[in-house]
């Protein structure tokens, strides 16, 4: 399988030198040459069958010419070794659970798989550098932590992620480095952008991304859909909590590759661009607000012409099959008292406004599942003001408050991140 830059169809690369490249050359976005149609009997199979066997199934041909079926069986399982719980809210409305893992979020699947990846396609001493808004650095940390070859350099904005986010990336050590910046989060992800097109710095400490842009982290989310449509033996609407939209790309991909499905919603917060544009308005990048969900804290999400990419660039087929829909905070907590209260279910600020836009476009016919992308406790305080429920607090999350925070402040500057990088 060959993969192109989005912005420029010429540059190619096998699986292998996209994963380890991350951004192409030109900034773009890399994109399989082709979807790759799986039969129906896969999706509604009604054999038993375990998530990374599905996983494999579905990854194979994207992986065709580097990674084998076997192969890839054997690091999802690996990277799969905790549950994908699907949890019935309320009459035919479930949340899939996809906090069950190391660092309670969902990040922690494509990160995982992104380094076991990089560990069978390469031996070169390379640098992760990622932007985070709040889960995707404490995921890359963990699924990255002690890799042989691999230093991780990771950027988040100060004051703007939670503090148990903050302590998960900031106390792990090792190979581990955080940079706290003085700027919003698409001040860190612009910053990283430069440096991957700085030739410069690129041949003094060759760089690689773990965000949702590199095709190892995106591809592997398309597995929670089609877990979620195998258990329920049936086409599924789905509603994403979306920030930089990778993760209902990949559940997209899912559908294109032949997954039944009955439509999907991004949910986004404050930062409505997204719901704007699927409801018919030019997109727009805008800067970024804070709000209670600050993972979805995005003003310009990177995986937008991935989206877009899915449907040909038909936007009116994008948007019959994506609706939109945003809440804000006072929406949130209160979407998070009413669901405690009505059915004992909590759940943090992220998944409440995903549950709000699946209620929003609730298509009665299927069953609807809300992707729950954090564990409640990494918002402890919030849920129990928005509750008056106290979540309780994972082992992995208690262990990583009582640790010492390491972070090297710098400005929102891509010259400061360059002299940091090759000091």
């Amino acid at each position: 399988m060959l993969y192109h830059s989005l912005t420029d169809a010429r540059i190619t690369r096998d699986f292998a030198q996209a994963v380890v490249e991350g951004l192409a050359p030109d900034k773009g976005l890399y994109f399989p040459e082709r979807i790759p149609s799986l039969p129906e009997s896969l999706w509604l199979s009604d054999e038993d069958m375990e998530p990374w066997e599905l996983g494999a199934a579905m990854m194979a041909p994207l992986a065709e010419g580097t990674l084998t079926h076997d192969a890839l069986v054997d690091i999802l399982r690996d990277v799969l070794n905790f549950p994908l719980e699907l949890h019935e809210i309320k009459d035919n409305v479930y949340a899939l659970e996809l906090f069950h893992g190391p660092t309670h979020a969902f990040k922690d699947v494509g990160a995982r798989f992104l380094s076991r990846v990089l560990r069978s396609v390469s031996d070169q001493r390379l640098t992760i550098l990622v932007a985070t808004s709040g889960d995707t650095g404490s995921a890359v940390a963990q699924g990255f932590l002690n890799v042989p070859n691999i230093d991780v350099v990771i950027l988040y904005p100060k004051g703007r992620i939670s503090h148990i986010q903050e302590q998960q990336l900031t106390t792990a050590g090792a190979n581990i480095q955080a940079l706290e910046v003085e700027g919003a989060f698409d001040d860190c992800q612009a910053m990283v952008k430069a440096a991957f097109l700085d030739a410069d710095l690129q041949a003094q400490r060759p760089l690689t991304s773990a965000n949702s842009i590199n095709i190892a982290r995106w591809m592997p989310q398309s597995i929670y859909y089609a877990w979620a449509t195998h258990l329920l033996g049936q086409p599924v609407q789905f509603s994403v909590p979306s920030g930089n939209v990778g993760n209902l790309a990949a559940g997209v991909l899912a559908a294109q590759m032949g997954m039944p499905h009955a439509g999907f919603v991004a949910a986004t917060n404050d930062n409505r661009g997204l719901a704007a544009f699927l409801n018919g308005e030019a997109f727009e990048a805008r800067p970024s607000v804070a709000t209670l969900s600050n993972a979805m804290d995005v003003g310009d999400p990177s995986n937008r012409p991935r989206l877009e990419a899915l449907y040909g660039g038909d936007l009116a087929a994008l948007r019959k099959e994506v609706q939109g829909a945003s809440l804000d905070d006072e929406g949130t907590r209160k979407v998070m008292k009413e669901v405690a209260d009505q059915t004992g279910y909590v759940m943090c600020p992220h998944t409440a406004v995903g549950y709000a836009g699946l209620m929003a476009h609730r298509k009665n016919d299927a069953p609807g599942v809300v992707l729950a992308t954090a564990h409640p406790a990494k918002f402890g305080e919030v849920v129990e003001s928005a509750t008056g429920r106290s979540p309780e607090l994972p082992s992995h999350l208690a262990d990583c408050l009582s640790k010492t925070k390491k972070a090297t402040v710098i400005p929102a500057t891509y010259a400061a991140l360059k002299d940091h990088l090759l000091r």
